[in-house]
C-alpha cells in the first residue's frame, strides 16, 4: 500500500464545490470515480481545501491510498487523459502513509478578482467578480493590513459554522490592481468557512467608502458576523496554492 499526493487544478464554475454532494457533481466525486476506473481499485481521495460551489483552483492538494504498481509520478499523466477538460492534475508523488493534507501544518493561498470597470466583459465571466463602481486601491491595501495577524475572524465566517476555535493567522493581505482588475491575494495557517469571501465583500466596502479602513479593528473585536461586509460571490475566488511546513 503506498499513498500518493496530487496537486489538482480545476475550473469550479459546473461543480457544487469539493465535497461529494447528492445533488450534483462535485471535483471529489470525478476524481473518485476516474481513479478507480483507471486503477482498477475503490479508491477514495482526501482533500486538503473542501471549496465551495463555483470556487477554482490552481492547487488543491488531494492524497488517496492504492495498490497500483504504476509510478507515482506517472499517475497524473495516466489520470488526466480520463478527466474532463475542467479538472487536470498538475503533479502526482509518493508520501509517507501518515500525511493528511488537512492535519499538516500548512500555508494556504487564496485570491479573489474583481473585474472593476463601467461594463461587464464576457472573457472575464467565469473568474472574476464584476463590480462597476470605482474602488480606491489604496484604502483597500490599508485596510487589509489591519486584518494581518492573529485574530479571532468569527465576525468574518459564516453564521452557524461547526468550529470550536475561530482565531486564524494571515500572514500577508495584498490588494493590487492590473488593468481592470483588481486582486485581493491572502496567505494564512487556515480559513473559516467563507472567510475568504467575506474579507473580500469587507474590502469592497471599504474601496467604495461604505466602511472607513480603521473600522477593520472595530469588526474584528465585534466577532459578530453582521459586524462585517457581504458575502463575495464564489466564482471570483481561487486557490492559488497550499505550502505544507
Amino acid at each position: 500500500m503506498k499513498r500518493i499526493k496530487l496537486v489538482v487544478a480545476y475550473d469550479g464554475t459546473n461543480y457544487c464545490g469539493w465535497q461529494i454532494q447528492p445533488n450534483g457533481e462535485t471535483i471529489e466525486g470525478v476524481l473518485n470515480r476516474t481513479l478507480s476506473g483507471l486503477l482498477k481499485e475503490n479508491i477514495k481521495v482526501t482533500g486538503a481545501s473542501r471549496t465551495d460551489s463555483g470556487v477554482h483552483s490552481l492547487g488543491n492538494v488531494a492524497v488517496f491510498d492504492t495498490e497500483t504498481r504504476i509510478p507515482p509520478h506517472k499517475i497524473s499523466y495516466a489520470l488526466n487523459r480520463f478527466l474532463p477538460e475542467d479538472i487536470a492534475v498538475q503533479d502526482s508523488c509518493e508520501v509517507d502513509l501518515d500525511f493528511h493534507p488537512r492535519h499538516c501544518e500548512s500555508r494556504k493561498t487564496y485570491e479573489y478578482k474583481i473585474l472593476n470597470r463601467r461594463f461587464p466583459q464576457p472573457v472575464n465571466r467565469r473568474d472574476t467578480y464584476f463590480f462597476y463602481r470605482p474602488l480606491d486601491i489604496e484604502k483597500m491595501q490599508e485596510a487589509a493590513e489591519l486584518l494581518c495577524g492573529t485574530h479571532d475572524f468569527k465576525s468574518f465566517c459564516s453564521v452557524n459554522t461547526a468550529v470550536e476555535d475561530t482565531v486564524r493567522t494571515i500572514y500577508s493581505l495584498n490588494v493590487k490592481k492590473q488593468g481592470d482588475i483588481i486582486s485581493i491575494r491572502v496567505t494564512g495557517s487556515g480559513f473559516l468557512y467563507n472567510m475568504v469571501r467575506i474579507l473580500a465583500g469587507t474590502l469592497i466596502q471599504a474601496g467604495t467608502g461604505d466602511l472607513e479602513p480603521w473600522q477593520m479593528s472595530e469588526i474584528l473585536k465585534a466577532c459578530d458576523r453582521h459586524a462585517a461586509g457581504p458575502t463575495a460571490p464564489a466564482h471570483g475566488l481561487t486557490m492559488i496554492g497550499i505550502e505544507f511546513l
